[in-house]
């Protein structure tokens, strides 16, 4: 049975801009990354399940991406809250238990 027709997807210069800028950004994390190259894969024209074979993704995947693109535009890309309890600790209380600090805290020691 054949994908259902894709939503339509165009970009705004600014949103095109947006994306690219992602893509090359050092610090943007990779799955960021990812939604950005779906996202312009998609607005070439490309179908779903070209789209995934090209980027290593489920073809649910990019549907999911191009929805919420289509929905809500750039916004719809970035991590939305997630639910769930919240931090018992600060971020200056987890720093020490960050990698090597072990190693540190051992060679100071001694």
């Amino acid at each position: 049975m054949p994908d259902p027709k894709p939503l339509p997807l165009e970009l705004s210069d600014h949103e095109r801009s947006v994306l690219r800028g992602w893509l090359r950004k050092q610090t943007a994390s990779q799955t960021l990354v990812l939604r950005s190259r779906i996202v312009l894969a998609c607005a070439e024209g490309l179908p779903n399940a070209r789209v995934a074979d090209d980027l290593g993704v489920s073809r649910e995947t990019v549907r999911k991406w191009r929805s919420r693109f289509v929905a809500n535009r750039l916004e719809g890309l970035v991590d939305q809250p997630r639910s769930g309890a919240p931090r018992r600790i600060t971020d200056q209380q987890a720093r020490p238990w960050s990698p090597g600090y072990s190693a540190r805290r051992r060679r100071t020691a001694r």
